[in-house]
């Protein structure tokens, strides 16, 4: 096998990857990556903002807001008025919000990232440069995009398209 065809081959698994994990998200738990993303935040940190949510999972405020919009249609999340500043309007996790998160499969994003934390500093700068020249080669680095392994579309310039 020359070069090239083992460079597509690997490019065709992280995309596989990719999508078979966002299907096995969506079969056992009914949310994509950036539902999950968002759940486990709130796990983490009780109660946030939608600011605050959009900062953690580092997506643009309006398509937080209609992940955040979605999850509560879902019965997975409520919004509630703050006890000490009723002018902010925090996002709290549901019992059914935590029932489904404990049947999520572990986000492929964690997986990759507690991985990818336990490299050598020299091996996460090699592999950083070394996949920005493939999204360079592919016309994809100036794509705007948040930092999710999966294979849905986040519209961060357009968030009246946000696919959540």
């Amino acid at each position: 096998m020359d070069k090239l065809h083992e460079a597509l081959i690997s490019i065709r698994q992280i995309l596989r990857a990719s999508d078979i994990h966002a299907k096995k998200l969506g079969k056992v738990a009914g949310l994509k990556t950036s539902q999950l993303l968002v759940l486990q935040s709130l796990v983490e940190a009780g109660e946030m903002t939608v600011g605050d949510i959009a900062a953690k999972v580092n997506l643009a405020q309006a398509s937080a807001t209609a992940l955040v919009d979605r999850l509560q249609s879902m019965d997975l999340v409520l919004r509630a008025r703050g006890d000490t500043d009723k002018r902010k309007v925090y996002v709290r996790l549901t019992g059914k919000g935590r029932e489904v998160l404990g049947r999520a499969p572990m986000a492929l994003h964690d997986r990759f990232s507690d991985r990818f934390r336990n490299l050598e500093n020299w091996e996460q700068s090699f592999l950083i440069a070394a996949l920005q020249r493939v999204a360079g080669m592919m016309d994809a680095s100036d794509i705007d995009v948040a930092p999710l392994l999966d294979h849905e579309v986040l519209y961060e310039k357009e968030p009246d398209q946000v696919d959540a």
